[in-house]
């Protein structure tokens, strides 16, 4: 359980170095929690918040990149 709680770790540290800003991780985890509250109940707040902090950046990239063609 320790080396699985441990890798799970390393990972979200790893996949987090990744994001440009603090604002977008902050605002990529917001929304994916105030998501997964409105499915999934507490559970779903944590899962959705993990899953917009580490989300955020690509789709603030991909958003930036849309709207100047």
């Amino acid at each position: 359980m320790k080396v699985l709680t441990m890798a799970i770790a390393v990972a979200t540290t790893i996949v987090l170095a990744g994001c440009n800003t603090t604002e977008q991780r902050i605002g990529g985890a917001a929304v994916g929690a105030g998501t997964g509250a409105a499915v999934g109940g507490p559970v779903g707040a944590v899962v959705g918040g993990a899953a917009g902090a580490v989300t955020a950046p690509t789709v603030v990239k991909e958003t930036r990149r849309a709207t100047r063609r």
